[in-house]
């Protein structure tokens, strides 16, 4: 894609975020359903690694390379005229410059990072290493002259037995990424908490991203408790699977 046209879309995106609150980024997987969203109204897009693989018949937690990755969002990024960001999982082993660099020559104007190492038996990234490698992000996108969306994302809650016994080293993982460069931090796993989802976002001066699921949340009560962005995850793709089977199973045959 153009140069200039990535740059018009990061900085639309980045727009987006000031105007709406919270934006919702629909989580896609293919052209169909990217150029679905839009056709909704959605202004900007997000491609999720795990609805991504599923489509692909690939394994979650980095189960394709970086190339694969970039391979399947290309033409899905070229289908729409709105900005899309995309889910990296924690980089596929790549340094912050080529992760920078593979993605804005697809289009991409926004990623998810997160801070469990999945080449690396899964272990999660301590506070330090995660903001390091987010403050890598950060200068590589700047040194491209693009102003990439970094979403800064942390799993802590979700490996947590109890999450609001890590809430305070959660919030300090968070700060740490704003302080690194991150646009918006991601604490994935308390979308059902409202005491923890008014902690966090209480605590940073950046959007606080949620997972939300389609049908069963509520757009207001995320508002109200002050979230600034909400993606769908999975829970799109899911939504629709439940769908689709109960379409179908009146059309079954079963054998007599």
């Amino acid at each position: 894609m153009a140069h200039d046209i990535t740059v018009k879309r990061a900085r639309r995106l980045k727009q987006l975020h000031a105007q709406h609150k919270p934006l919702v980024l629909p989580t896609v997987w293919d052209v169909w359903s990217a150029r679905t969203a839009v056709a909704a109204g959605f202004p900007a897009l997000t491609i999720g690694s795990h609805p991504l693989v599923d489509s692909l018949g690939a394994g979650d937690n980095e189960g394709q390379t970086f190339e694969e990755v970039l391979a399947a969002v290309r033409p899905i990024i070229a289908a729409v005229e709105v900005p899309v960001s995309v889910d990296l999982e924690a980089g596929y082993g790549q340094k912050p410059s080529d992760l920078i660099a593979g993605l804005v020559e697809v289009g991409g104007v926004g990623l998810n990072i997160e801070d469990t190492v999945h080449s690396e038996g899964g272990r999660l990234r301590d506070t330090q290493e995660h903001a390091n490698y987010v403050a890598g992000l950060r200068a590589a996108a700047d040194d491209a002259g693009v102003p990439v969306w970094v979403n800064g994302r942390t799993d802590l809650f979700k490996r947590a037995q109890d999450a609001s016994a890590v809430r305070d080293e959660a919030i300090e993982r968070l700060r740490a990424l704003v302080e690194a460069g991150a646009d918006s931090v991601y604490p994935v796993g308390i979308q059902d908490d409202d005491d923890l989802l008014t902690a966090v976002t209480g605590a940073v001066t950046v959007p606080v991203n949620s997972t939300a699921h389609p049908v069963t949340h509520d757009l207001d009560r995320f508002r109200r408790l002050g979230v600034g962005r909400i993606t769908y995850g999975p829970l799109l793709q899911f939504a629709l699977t439940d769908t689709m089977k109960d379409m179908l199973k009146p059309w079954v045959v079963v054998s007599s």
